[in-house]
């Protein structure tokens, strides 16, 4: 039977690979304003940048720095053995397949998304396109051991990215998981992901020492992720998607807190919604935030956080 993803990211482990560090958060010279919020029966969180600390702040398709980009495609390259299915050019194989990715990303962007002002690429889409066009060349995997291509595809992307872009639990990332479950609160994520992210959460949540199941504590019909509504925020998709499952519970607008890093794909499209907000700043890379737009209604959050532990003395048992 073939490995899961999360089977398969246990596997690396076990070989020794030399992944990017994790980034070490750089702190935020601001002020919590820890204001009690009463009546919250749930909660909703962006993943990179809130949940997960991640190199540049926020899941790249494309890296800014050269060398990094590169080592990413060069160890990706040799990890799945395809350069025997490329075509043979002067210089590195990363240099071949960086071309074969910009193509293959370029038009997975430009294609058509009726509706949708903000539409997401699917990072396992990309490299499917990618060894279909290796296939030409007789290129071959083992079936038996990363399952099918669709598979196939999750495992090459998640390599691609923990290459490229390392990520850990941000510091009381689980206590306040595990606090608010403990309160009986019901929890959602409202996040841009891909296939990969829930593997990432789960594991950096388990390096952290706690013991939750991203799947119990975050159910399907209360995660909206970009990957799979082919929209990333601020879209308002994805916070009405999870809006639904809540108001399904009986639970309204204003009784869900979202906890995010971005004023204007966090805060502002949930507060137009009716939903409380807390913004984090417990980080400079992932804070994306103006002085204007916290003084703005509009975009001025109820609730600034340094530290995500701080949500244990503002969410109360309901």
């Amino acid at each position: 039977m073939s490995l899961s993803l999360e089977q398969y990211a246990d596997f690396l482990d076990t070989r020794g690979l030399t992944w990017p560090m994790p980034p070490a958060p750089q702190p935020v010279k601001a002020r919590p304003h820890l204001a009690p919020l009463p009546g919250i029966r749930a909660v909703t969180w962006n993943i990179y940048g809130t949940l997960l600390s991640i190199s540049s702040g926020e899941l790249l398709f494309d890296h800014p720095h050269k060398f990094v980009m590169e080592t990413a495609l060069e160890k990706t390259v040799q990890e799945f053995k395809m350069w025997g299915s490329m075509s043979r050019k002067p210089g590195q194989p990363s240099e071949y397949m960086k071309q074969i990715y910009d193509k293959v990303l370029s038009e997975q962007r430009m294609a058509p998304s009726p509706g949708e002002k903000h539409p997401e690429v699917q990072s396992e889409k990309v490299w499917e396109a990618i060894l279909k066009k290796l296939f030409q060349k007789d290129y071959k995997f083992d079936a038996g051991f990363f399952g099918s291509l669709n598979e196939y595809s999750r495992k090459v992307a998640y390599f691609f990215q923990a290459s490229m872009q390392g990520t850990a639990a941000f510091e009381g990332a689980g206590r306040a998981i595990e606090h608010i479950q403990s309160c009986g609160i019901e929890q959602g994520l409202i996040a841009d992901a891909q296939c990969f992210t829930l593997t990432q959460l789960q594991r950096a949540l388990k390096a952290q020492g706690c013991p939750a199941k991203v799947d119990l504590v975050f159910p399907q019909d209360t995660r909206a992720l970009s990957f799979e509504l082919r929209g990333k925020k601020p879209s308002d998709r994805l916070f009405k998607q999870t809006l639904g499952a809540f108001a399904r519970r009986g639970i309204e607008p204003e009784q869900v807190l979202h906890v995010g890093s971005r004023v204007e794909k966090d805060i502002a499209p949930a507060k137009k919604l009716g939903m409380k907000t807390a913004l984090f700043a417990g980080d400079k890379e992932s804070l994306q935030a103006t002085p204007e737009q916290l003084k703005d209604a509009a975009t001025r959050p109820d609730a600034l956080l340094t530290d995500l532990t701080q949500l244990v003395d503002m969410i109360v048992p309901k």
